[in-house]
């Protein structure tokens, strides 16, 4: 997965705070890390670990980057 300004590399929790939306970007495919208290995953392994396959993984990706270039 290929994030846009390393926000891949970044933890969950930190990810969320300054950018919400990616919250919601994930909630929409039932990736419920965002209500997670420890929130220490990477944004990249948060999305992979939920093996959703290539295809919806490619998709969040790009969802994810098209919020971060319009921001």
């Amino acid at each position: 997965m290929e994030l846009d300004q390393n926000i891949g590399g970044q933890a969950i929790q930190d990810v969320l705070k300054v950018h919400p939306q990616i919250g919601t970007i994930l909630e929409k495919f039932d990736i419920g890390c965002v209500t997670c208290r420890v929130g220490i995953c990477l944004l990249k392994d948060v999305v992979t670990i939920h093996a959703l396959g290539d295809e919806v993984e490619a998709q969040i990706e790009q969802e994810i980057n098209a919020y971060l270039a319009s921001v």
